[in-house]
């Protein structure tokens, strides 16, 4: 490959808070669940992030770091909260080094699930509102709605654990506000009922995520990166939308964010996955000339970097290195998010750095399995299992890595899922042992 390829890729990038990224390549986040019951960074952890660091990327972002260790997204967590683990930080010390060996960037995503998160993790989950999830199966509660004085605890809980980032040793935070969990939660119109400051208009319904920046720059100065994952739609009818989404990525350039991460989608419409939800998906405008491009989220993200000058970085689709040097070079965007590529292949990017080499595409492996037993299916409850079994399939790969054990590339999905259901069953009973020696 020509080096005309690949120079828009290795070609630094500097963040308007000072820090200058190798090149424009980002490790995107994605759930471990490898943590121990005491929520803190294990060597299994470790492992994998001194592999990854190893994949020639600018940043790696952790899988979403839990500020609340009462409310998990799933089993396995890593979870920073002083409450429940006073003395664990020199974990999260020994987990920043590992991932920012060979020149690269540890940045750590903080988050809360809000009302995404199963009974079994969280049986008692808060929301902005009272407003559950549409899926099948009795999976996920209904959840209560945030008291005024629990929101502004959140805020500083957020801070707090950024803070405590910084001191630990990473160089920036990404903070989850995408993909249906809380802050995304308060974002969309369709979850956030409220009729408070924290509700009904755009500007009160981003307030909880704008006072999260806030609280979060005004502890860690101006020197730190500071982050959001910002959905540019929730592809629901109702929801957060297009528009929306251009409003609040003014908002943050204007609150002075360094780096806005778009993507898109729910637990009901899981658009990240490309998988279409329950329900119709409702789609965002997409101009003529990106709309057949391999991302899903780029002809947006073009678009929109007609309008800000903050750097934006795009997650998800992107597998070839011309799509990803077009994407930098001609529609203006700052970096390139790559997640699934590097679960199955922990250092492919080295190749599609050094020679310009597409990266795999496990998803053909796995088939994104249609018809009546796939992800196509009619059967609601069939579909959202399927759809969750292709996920088993990449997080089976992370508990491979963690262990010090090459890939597995066969599919055997729903034999995964069954192993992840084991394993998470499993974990909760530990939790519950570990929880209980503080009582």
């Amino acid at each position: 490959m020509s080096s005309d390829l690949t120079q828009p890729l290795n070609a630094p990038l500097t963040l308007p808070c000072g820090l200058i990224l190798k090149n424009r390549l980002v490790k995107a986040a994605m759930t471990e669940g490898l943590a121990g019951p005491d929520g803190l960074p294990n060597e299994q952890l470790l492992r994998l992030y001194r592999t990854w660091a190893q994949s020639g990327v600018a940043v790696l972002i952790t899988g979403n770091v839990m500020v609340d260790g009462t409310h998990l997204e799933r089993p396995g967590n890593v979870i920073l909260d002083q409450e429940l683990n006073p003395s664990g930080l020199a974990a999260f010390t020994a987990w920043a080094a590992a991932g920012s060996a060979h020149d690269c960037q540890m940045w750590m995503q903080i988050s809360h699930p809000g009302r995404q998160t199963q009974k079994r993790a969280n049986p008692a989950p808060r929301s902005a509102s009272d407003v559950g999830l549409n899926l099948p199966g009795g999976r996920f509660a209904r959840p209560v709605p945030l008291h005024p004085d629990e929101i502004r605890l959140l805020i500083e809980r957020y801070a707090a654990a950024a803070r405590q980032a910084k001191g630990c040793g990473f160089s920036g935070v990404q903070i989850h506000a995408a993909h249906g969990y809380l802050i995304s939660q308060f974002l969309s119109p369709q979850s956030n009922r409220r009729t408070d400051e924290w509700g009904g208009s755009l500007d009160k319904r981003a307030r909880f995520l704008r006072s999260i920046v806030a609280a979060v720059r005004a502890q860690t100065g101006s020197d730190f990166a500071v982050s959001v994952k910002l959905n540019s739609s929730d592809f629901q009818q109702g929801g957060f939308g297009a528009d929306d989404a251009r409003q609040v990525v003014r908002w943050l350039e204007a609150d002075g964010v360094d780096l806005i991460e778009l993507s898109g989608g729910t637990y009901e419409q899981p658009r990240m996955l490309e998988f279409d939800g329950i329900d119709p998906r409702e789609d965002i405008r997409l101009r003529a000339s990106t709309r057949a491009r391999e991302a899903f989220f780029q002809g947006f993200a073009a678009e929109l970097k007609e309008e800000v000058s903050v750097p934006l970085m795009v997650t998800g689709g992107f597998r070839s290195a011309t799509g990803m040097a077009e994407a930098i070079a001609v529609d203006g965007i700052s970096a390139i998010g790559i997640g699934r590529p590097l679960c199955g292949d922990p250092v492919c990017t080295q190749k599609l750095l050094r020679d310009g080499e597409d990266l795999p595409r496990f998803e053909r492996i796995l088939g994104n399995p249609g018809g009546f037993f796939g992800t196509n299916s009619p059967v609601k409850l069939i579909k959202m299992m399927a759809s969750f079994s292709v996920m088993a399939w990449y997080y089976d790969q992370l508990v491979l890595l963690g262990n010090g054990q090459k890939n597995d590339p066969h599919p055997y999905p729903f034999k995964r899922l069954l192993a992840l259901e084991r394993r998470e069953v499993q974990w909760i009973k530990a939790r519950k042992t570990w929880l209980a020696r503080f009582s």
